[in-house]
C-alpha cells in the first residue's frame, strides 16, 4: 500500500475549503506551490513524485497543497485569482501553524510564492522558484515569454489531449514517448481538473505579471532553471534573478518542466544547500533488490489468434493486473516489457508470493506466464533499474516453463525459514552471465 499523508482542509476567502498535506516534522516548514493543476493524493501514486517528495521532506516539515479549484480544493464560481490563491495559501500557512517558512514554487506556483514572500517578508524565511511564470504575454521587455497565440493553441490542445496525456512530451521531453507515463500523467490529470477547469486555469495564466513585485522581494532567493526547456525558457529564471535583489541564479542541465522529471537529484541538491547551508549528498543510486520478469507464453500466438485490438486490450488488462499486485505487495512496479512485466522488491519473500498472485490472477484471462527471481544489487535510473541483478533475472525468466515461479540460489538462500518450498531445477549456463547458476522452482 501506498503511504499517502492525511489530508486536511484550511478555509480561505469566501469560505473556500484547501487541501493540504503535512509530511515530516524537521527543524523548518517548507511549502511547495506546484504548476497549474495538481491533486495531493494520487501524486503520490507515482514512485517519482513521491520519492521527491520524501527528499523535500527530509530538509523540514513538507506542506503540500491544492490550489483552489484544483485536486481535493474547492472550485470556485468565477475564475481564482492571484489574490486568492494569496488567501488559500496563507490559509494553509495558519492552519498548520506556520509563521517562518521556506516558499518553493514552480511554474505558476512560483508567481504565487514570490507575491506572497514581497507581501510578508516578516512570514518568509526564504523563496526558491523552480521553473516559473514571472509574466506571460511577451513585450518589448520579455520578448521571449509566451504569446496570445501559444495559450490558443493550449487551449485548443486540452479539447483534444486533456484525457489522452498525449501533451506530455511537450513539458517533459524524457518521458514523452513513454506510453505508461502518458496513461499515468492523464489520469493524473483528469483527477486534477476537468477540461474546462484546466482551461479556465491557463487562461487566467495568460494575466500573470509579477514583474513590479520582484524588486520588492527582500528575503533570500534561489532561482532555478533548466537551460534546455523549451515549454518555459530558461530566460523566465534570468529574469527573475536579474529582479529580485540579491538573488541566485543556478542554471541546470536538462528540459523536463516538472522539478522531479529528468536530474531530481540536481534540483534538490541546490535546494538543500540553500535553505540548510548543507549541500545533501544523492541518494544511493544502487541498492539491494529483488528483481521480476514475467514473461506471457506463446504471445506472439495469442497475438496472432485474437488480432491486434484485442490482443492490445488484453495486454492492457494484463498490466493493470500485474502492477495491481505489485503494489499490493508493496513492490515497485518499474514498467512493462510489451508480453511481461518488469518489478522490484525489498523483500524476496514477498516477490515470491506476488508472483504467484500473478499467476492465479492472469488464469482469469486466460494468460498463462512463467516468472523469474533474482535478488542482487540493482542502478536506479530515472523511473528504470539496470544492472547484472536486472540481466541475471531476465535470464532466469528464459528458463522458466509455463506457469512455473523459477529463482536462483541468491533467493532460496535469503528466504530460509519463510516457509517457503523449493524443487532444484539444476545448474544452468545464462546467457551473458558468467559461470552456472543453479535453479530453483517455487512449489506451488
Amino acid at each position: 500500500m501506498i503511504d499517502v499523508p492525511e489530508t486536511r482542509y484550511a478555509t480561505s476567502t469566501g469560505g473556500a475549503k484547501i487541501a493540504y498535506q503535512t509530511v515530516g516534522d524537521g527543524p523548518r516548514d517548507l511549502v511547495y506551490a506546484m504548476s497549474v493543476v495538481s491533486n495531493i493524493e494520487v501524486a503520490w501514486e507515482n514512485p517519482t513524485i513521491a520519492r521527491f517528495f520524501r527528499r523535500l521532506a527530509s530538509l523540514g516539515r513538507l506542506i503540500l497543497f491544492d490550489k483552489r479549484g484544483s485536486g481535493a480544493s474547492d472550485s470556485t464560481e468565477g475564475p481564482a485569482t492571484l489574490e486568492h490563491r494569496l488567501d488559500d495559501l496563507r490559509a494553509v500557512l495558519d492552519a498548520v501553524g506556520s509563521d517562518d517558512t521556506v516558499l518553493f514554487g514552480s511554474s505558476e506556483g512560483g508567481a504565487t510564492c514570490a507575491t506572497f514572500a514581497a507581501t510578508y517578508p516578516d512570514r518568509t524565511r526564504a523563496l526558491v522558484l523552480y521553473s516559473s511564470a514571472v509574466v506571460s504575454i511577451r513585450d518589448d521587455e520579455c520578448p521571449w515569454a509566451w504569446t496570445r497565440e501559444i495559450f490558443d493553441a493550449i487551449d485548443a490542445n486540452i479539447d483534444t489531449n486533456w484525457a489522452t496525456g498525449e501533451a506530455l512530451g511537450l513539458m517533459n521531453p524524457s518521458v514523452g514517448d513513454d506510453e505508461r507515463e502518458r496513461r499515468w500523467y492523464a489520469r493524473y490529470w483528469r483527477l486534477s481538473a476537468s477540461p474546462a477547469r484546466a482551461k479556465a486555469m491557463f487562461r487566467l495564466n495568460q494575466q500573470i505579471d509579477i514583474r513590479p513585485v520582484l524588486g520588492s522581494i527582500s528575503v533570500p532567493a534561489l532561482v532555478l532553471h533548466r537551460t534546455d526547456e523549451t515549454w518555459m525558457t530558461v530566460e523566465f529564471g534570468r529574469y527573475a534573478a536579474a529582479k529580485i535583489p540579491g538573488a541566485r541564479l543556478v542554471e541546470l542541465p536538462g528540459a523536463d518542466h516538472e522539478p522531479w522529471l529528468g536530474d531530481a537529484e540536481a534540483v534538490l541538491a541546490e535546494i538543500s544547500e540553500f535553505v540548510t547551508g548543507v549541500r545533501e549528498s544523492p541518494e544511493p543510486d544502487r541498492v539491494l533488490a529483488t528483481v521480476l520478469f514475467t514473461d506471457i507464453v506463446d504471445s506472439t500466438g495469442r497475438a496472432s489468434e485474437l488480432g491486434d485490438r484485442r490482443w492490445k486490450e488484453l495486454l492492457d488488462r494484463h498490466d493493470s493486473v500485474v502492477r495491481q499486485q505489485v503494489e499490493r505487495a508493496r513492490g515497485t512496479y518499474v514498467k512493462s516489457t510489451g508480453d511481461g512485466a518488469l518489478a522490484t522488491f525489498d523483500g524476496p519473500a514477498r516477490a515470491i508470493r506476488c508472483a504467484g498472485a500473478i499467476h492465479q490472477s492472469l488464469r482469469g484471462l486466460g494468460l498463462q506466464v512463467r516468472a523469474g527471481l533474482h535478488t542482487g544489487e540493482v542502478e536506479l535510473g530515472g523511473n528504470d533499474v539496470a544492472g547484472i541483478a536486472v540481466h541475471l533475472a531476465a535470464r532466469v525468466v528464459d528458463q522458466a516453463e509455463p506457469d512455473e515461479v523459477l529463482v536462483s540460489r541468491t533467493v532460496v538462500d535469503l528466504v530460509a525459514g519463510s516457509g517457503l518450498e523449493f524443487a532444484d531445477r539444476g545448474a544452468h549456463e545464462l546467457k551473458g552471465v558468467p559461470g552456472e547458476w543453479r535453479l530453483y522452482a517455487v512449489n506451488p
